[in-house]
């Protein structure tokens, strides 16, 4: 493969280009949306960390409805089609096992993302997610590629 731009995506926030980049994230209960337009070969990608904006403080990527629809806006605004917008999503495990497991945030993020990309008419292609391992992933956004490896927990590791 050849060499493209490498981009760590930090959470709550978002990457999308129409010139190829790999970009590499880590989740744990957070979820990345990847979205592909085939026809143009625009991909972008977010990693949100909690589900829903309440409406108050900033509307950021750090929530899933907006992380979702900016995406979408930025990637029509580089050139893509909505219509052409493809799905793969990752992530969403519950890799914390403290009381904010009890919160449910990894499957109520999954089940954002699910519904959000449902109301966008953006099928989903593929999906990793869940269970108790985080992930990191590296996404080709000039293929639509996504690689995935899970990470062990170790002792004294945060996440």
């Amino acid at each position: 493969m050849e060499d493209k731009p490498l981009h760590f995506l930090y959470p709550a926030a978002l990457f999308a280009s129409a010139t190829p980049h790999k970009v590499s994230t880590i989740l744990g209960s957070c979820v990345a949306v990847c979205l592909y337009d085939p026809i143009s070969k625009i991909g972008g990608i977010n990693h949100y960390m909690l589900p829903l904006w309440n409406g108050q403080g900033l509307a950021s990527p750090k929530y899933g409805n907006i992380a979702i629809e900016r995406l979408v806006e930025k990637m029509v605004s580089l050139g893509a089609k909505r219509s052409n917008l493809q799905a793969k999503v990752f992530g969403g495990g519950e890799v914390i096992e403290t009381t904010i497991s009890q919160f449910n945030i990894g499957a109520r993020n999954i089940q954002l993302a699910f519904e959000a990309l449902e109301d966008l008419r953006i099928p989903i292609l593929a999906k990793s997610v869940g269970g108790k391992l985080g992930r990191k992933i590296e996404y080709d956004t000039a293929t639509g590629e996504v690689k995935q490896r899970y990470i062990e927990k170790t002792l004294g590791q945060s996440q």
